[in-house]
This record gives structure tokens, C-alpha cells and sequence, in this order.
């Protein structure tokens, strides 16, 4: 079973060093049930996403079956519009590609098209993406479409580099107004210890030996992630 401990520390050496207790842990660390790493809710961006949701500046493509004349790809534009032959304009940011391909065959069916059948399809994306730092090939900043693992998002990145410490993965993410860290055993998911966690738009993820990860050494000596992962809920500030 996934652990999660509510810490009430800030993120940073400069508030660890001083709080009191094993590596700037408050005096209270209390246990709350939570099967995992939670998802992000919607408000937590300024878009919604994941089904896949289109953004600003995204580009895709739309094919309308047996109309090639109708095929194209297309940028949605900064206000999260696109413009498509015959019907004009379409608001798309913050919806799915299916419910787009659904209102462009309302509008031209009939009219334009007896029974339009519309396909669309993410060519590429500028406003869903996470960060993969620390000891992978190629740290950077990747798009995230579709569903995304842990151990896809470092693929992605080139993989772990020759050194690096597969016992050390972080994912950081907020949620709700508060600020998660997941710590992981890259090698024991790959061994199937537990389950690959899914990661989401925004998430921060950093490979091998780190200062944030520093700051948990005491407590990871006593809770070792090779059977399960910790999650961990930080309180900065006292909030």
C-alpha cells in the first residue's frame, strides 16, 4: 500500500535547515489515507486536460472522410480558436479533439456534407507539457499526450544516463492548491513491484540524486521504496 505522510515543511534547504527535527520535518507528521499520488483536478490549470484537451497554439489535423478537398492542418490560435472551410470559426481550447470533430460534422452535415464523418488527430501541442530533469539523457521540457507513465516520461528524455540511481525519482505536482512529492524506485516498478504511476501536464520529474530528494534521507532510511512508493503533502508556510 502506497505511504503518504503530511510534512509541514517548505520546499527548500534554506527552511529545512532551520525547522526543527530530522530534515526540517515540523514536530507533527501525521499519516492520511490516500491511495497515491493524486490526479490534478481541472482548476489546477488554466486550461482543463488530459483526455486530451486542445490549447492555444496547438496544431492538428482534420480530415473529413471521402471530402480530401476538406483535409488540413490547422494552429489554433492564441484566444483558442481555429477557423475550418465552410463553417467558420470554432472554439476549441479546452475541449476534446472529439467533441471539435462532432461539431464541425453538425455543421456541415446536410448543408455542405450529407453525413460528414470527422477525424481529428494532435500534430502538435505547446501548452501540455512536464519537465524531466536530473541524471536522463536529454533533460527537458516534453509534450504530454494521451495517457503517460513514469517510466515513459524518462524513455522520452533518452532514458537514465549510464550512473544514474534508479532507487532516486521524484515527481513533483500541485494539486488542489497543495504541493505533492511522489518518491519512487524507478527499478522497482521495471521489476513490477508496484504499479508505473501516471503523469500529468505540469508534473516535474527528476531522475537520480538530488537536493529535493536530499532533504527526505533520514526518513527514506526508515521507509525504503522498494516494495512501495511515498507520497508525501507539503505544507509551506503553515498553510
Amino acid at each position: 500500500m502506497f505511504r503518504v505522510l503530511v510534512l509541514g515543511l517548505a520546499f527548500s534547504c534554506a527552511a529545512c535547515s532551520s525547522a526543527p527535527g530530522p530534515i526540517g520535518l515540523a514536530p507533527s507528521v501525521q499519516p492520511v489515507a490516500m491511495g497515491e499520488l493524486p490526479s490534478p483536478e481541472p482548476a489546477d490549470y488554466t486550461r482543463p486536460t488530459r483526455s486530451y484537451f486542445i490549447g492555444p497554439n496547438d496544431r492538428i489535423s482534420i480530415e473529413v472522410f471521402g471530402v480530401p478537398e476538406l483535409q488540413r492542418e490547422v494552429q489554433v490560435d492564441e484566444s483558442g480558436r481555429l477557423a475550418f472551410p465552410l463553417i467558420g470559426v470554432i472554439e476549441a481550447a479546452g475541449r476534446r479533439p472529439a467533441d471539435i470533430a462532432m461539431e464541425i460534422e453538425r455543421r456541415l452535415r446536410g448543408r455542405y456534407v450529407k453525413d460528414p464523418q470527422v477525424t481529428i488527430n494532435l500534430k502538435e501541442t505547446t501548452s501540455q507539457t512536464l519537465a524531466v530533469d536530473g541524471s536522463v539523457a536529454r533533460p527537458g521540457i516534453y509534450p504530454v499526450t494521451g495517457r503517460m507513465t513514469l517510466q515513459r516520461a524518462v524513455a522520452v528524455a533518452g532514458g537514465p544516463t549510464e550512473f544514474s540511481d534508479l532507487d532516486d525519482v521524484i515527481i513533483r505536482r500541485d494539486v488542489g492548491g497543495n504541493s505533492y512529492i511522489g518518491l519512487y524506485n524507478l527499478g522497482a516498478i521495471r521489476r513490477g513491484n508496484y504499479k508505473d504511476p501516471d503523469v500529468f501536464p505540469s508534473d516535474i520529474i527528476v531522475v537520480g540524486e538530488s537536493k529535493q530528494r536530499r532533504l527526505f534521507r533520514d526518513l527514506l532510511q526508515i521507509l525504503p521504496l522498494a516494495t512501495t512508493p511515498l507520497i508525501l503533502l507539503l505544507q509551506n508556510g503553515g498553510n
